[in-house]
């Protein structure tokens, strides 16, 4: 399946969550964003480092909340930006702001 790429972060949607994110063999960071958040824009240059930096062991996704309200609901996500952990399916962390690529990859430590 195409993924729409933004900065080396994939796109995923309330259709493709399951198969990219929840089946997936690496453990998946997932930016829960909106266009309208200004520190989710923030926040976008230090996963796109991320994603470029740690493909070899984490994959890195983004899911728009405005336009996939499913996948946002399901997680209980009333806050942006959120970023959650899923390791094997279930998520193992979840992170609520912006923050460094050097204390965001401290906060993920041991879950990766």
């Amino acid at each position: 399946m195409s993924l729409t790429h933004t900065g080396g972060v994939a796109m995923v949607t309330d259709a493709t969550f399951a198969e990219e994110v929840l089946a997936a063999e690496l453990p998946v960071l997932v930016k829960f964003t909106a266009s309208w958040c200004p520190p989710c824009r923030m926040i976008a240059p230090v996963l796109a480092e991320i994603a470029q930096e740690e493909g070899h062991r984490l994959k890195v996704v983004s899911l728009d909340v405005d336009e996939n309200p499913s996948t946002t609901n399901a997680y209980g996500v009333l806050s942006m930006p959120t970023l959650m952990l899923f390791r094997s399916g279930e998520p193992v962390r979840s992170l609520v702001g912006a923050r460094s690529k050097r204390r965001l990859l401290e906060e993920l430590g041991e879950a990766l």
